[in-house]
């Protein structure tokens, strides 16, 4: 989750559980889907080449606006980008890339569109070099989730000197929307750091067990 998403938000109110007892979330997860969001996916390891490449593609378009944004469009992304199958989207010709410039339900952004289907290529020469998305990306966190300890959103970091040697590896490899503080985002959404915060209850959850698989967002 982004700085500008968090600056200025006081702690997420908390909700009754079963027991009737206090769950606090971290401040951003503010409304129902957010909610959603935080308590099923952001901070758990995803392993998954699509699921990773999904998040790369969403966080890309993602800049200059909020994830709650993109969270609305999500399941148009997925219609529109063929199920973010990166095989598919590498081959797209001039034609598609207008026709999703023309879809409203997507952010129709011409440099974001193009630079998913030049990403697209960049991930399928990665996954022949490397042998999968997923072993590659997780090199810059030594392949195991690294567990931080703030105790408010504001403590957050932006980026991280790991999330600096991602995006300037990426951006050699030719891919594009991958700067460091979108691939901290991506890192922070993917589990690769777990950044809730210490009073939340998710934050104990992915503690005791960061490598609980991934249901990818389905």
């Amino acid at each position: 989750m982004t700085r500008e998403s968090l600056d200025g938000l006081l702690p997420a109110p908390p909700t009754m559980n079963d027991n009737t007892l206090p769950i606090r979330r971290c401040a951003w997860a503010r409304n129902d889907l957010l909610i959603r969001y935080h308590d099923e996916e952001w901070g758990v390891p995803i392993h998954d080449d699509r699921v990773l490449f999904e998040f790369l593609v969403l966080e890309g378009a993602q800049a200059g606006l909020s994830w709650l944004t993109i969270l609305k469009k999500r399941d148009a992304y997925r219609k529109a980008f063929d199920g973010f199958d990166p095989k598919t989207m590498a081959r797209y010709s001039e034609k598609q890339v207008n026709q999703l410039l023309q879809n409203p339900e997507i952010i129709r952004n011409r440099l974001k569109i193009v630079s998913a289907v030049k990403n697209a290529q960049a991930v399928l020469a990665i996954q022949d070099e490397c042998g999968s998305l997923d072993h590659y990306l997780w090199q810059f966190v030594g392949r195991r989730p690294k567990i931080n300890s703030w105790r408010t959103s504001q403590t957050v970091p932006c980026s991280t000197p790991e999330s600096d040697r991602m995006s300037t590896a990426l951006r050699k490899r030719g891919l594009a929307f991958v700067g460091t503080t979108i691939c901290y985002s991506f890192m922070q959404a993917t589990g690769m750091v777990n950044d809730h915060t210490t009073d939340c209850f998710r934050y104990g959850e992915l503690t005791r067990s960061p490598r609980r698989p991934t249901r990818g967002g389905s």
